[in-house]
């Protein structure tokens, strides 16, 4: 059965609980925030992201991120709920009534693009989030002296979205002093640039009143290729930087070679400028051929209402279709494979 959303709206309700950390790494961490917003005091705004969470019965009114909230439509993060119920009817009851009531879930996400469901006692939705970067003197941030990181080049990377998956959003959980003030700073935040349409630019807007809660997703990190007059992303959203590094070593040396269109002199440069990449200690940026890469620090903001996070708005581009992503499997954990 679909949630009923509450339409109540009580602005009032939302604060936001600014703690003293006296810890020594939280007053390093304070203190690098303070130098990164003097160097980056703008806000460039990428566009939405979108996962989904859930509210279990007795964690309410918190809600819990299942998923690395990374895909860029709200289908996709329907697609991916679809599955996580059915291997949960799957793998996590014996209960054949609990299977047949996350199937019946399942069945309504391949047939419908709804943003809540409810099953076995708990809610789920479909939630959005605005990705933004920071940028000063032409650049944007790279990532801090304090954000986790490592120097092996060789290393399995870290699965994706791990630091995200488990994620409680809890607008009321205390937070430090630089944390609190970014918040603050972000509470009115709206799209502004002539690039949205005008029906994206008014739900954004009117997000600040039905939505006025907020809180700070994990940070990532993107390999970003900087252009003339723009910025333009190179795969995925990473956990830590030296993931984004990794990742932008395989592009040089994998992927523009198979698909780049590009032959065996330049895949050769490539190589090369790749290799001295990974002789460096951290590197955040990488020339060649004219080009100009460089690792890039993101962060998310979930927009918070008087019934939980914002899902996707109307103005969200949306255009794929639900559909079926797993075997039919019946209550009793049969599963029939199409011929």
């Amino acid at each position: 059965m679909e949630e009923q959303e509450q339409q109540t709206q009580t602005p009032g309700r939302f604060f936001i609980n600014v703690q003293r950390r006296d810890d020594p790494v939280s007053e390093v961490t304070e203190l690098d925030a303070i130098a990164a917003a003097r160097t980056y005091g703008e806000i460039v705004v990428r566009g939405p992201l979108f996962g989904f969470a859930e509210q279990r019965r007795g964690e309410r009114p918190r809600w819990r991120l299942l998923g690395g909230m990374d895909t860029g439509y709200p289908q996709d993060a329907r697609d991916e709920l679809n599955s996580h119920l059915w291997l949960k009817a799957k793998d996590e009851t014996d209960d054949h009534l609990e299977r047949r009531e996350l199937l019946a879930a399942v069945a309504r996400l391949e047939t419908e693009p709804v943003n809540a469901v409810s099953a076995c006692g708990t809610r789920y939705r479909i939630v959005r989030a605005d990705e933004f970067a920071r940028i000063g003197g032409g650049r944007l941030e790279p990532p801090r002296p304090t954000d986790v990181d490592t120097d092996g080049w060789d290393e399995t990377p870290v699965r994706q979205g791990a630091r995200t998956r488990g994620f409680v959003i809890d607008h009321s959980a205390a937070v430090g002093l630089t944390e609190g003030l970014d918040r603050v700073g972000l509470l009115s935040l709206s799209y502004t640039s002539r690039r949205f349409p005008p029906d994206v630019l008014a739900d954004s807007r009117r997000a600040v009143t039905t939505h006025p809660g907020l809180v700070l997703l994990p940070v990532t990190f993107r390999i970003m290729e900087h252009k003339e007059q723009s910025w333009s992303m190179v795969g995925v959203q990473c956990d830590t930087p030296q993931e984004a590094r990794r990742r932008l070593v395989s592009y040089l040396t994998e992927s523009l070679p198979m698909f780049g269109d590009i032959g065996e002199r330049d895949a050769a440069v490539y190589a090369r400028a790749a290799e001295r990449f990974t002789q460096q200690i951290r590197p955040n940026e990488l020339r060649v051929r004219g080009r100009c890469f460089q690792i890039v620090r993101v962060e998310r903001m979930m927009r918070i209402g008087p019934d939980g996070p914002e899902p996707p708005r109307r103005s969200d581009t949306d255009i794929q279709e639900p559909m079926k992503i797993r075997p039919t499997m019946d209550e009793w954990g049969t599963i029939t494979h199409a011929e």
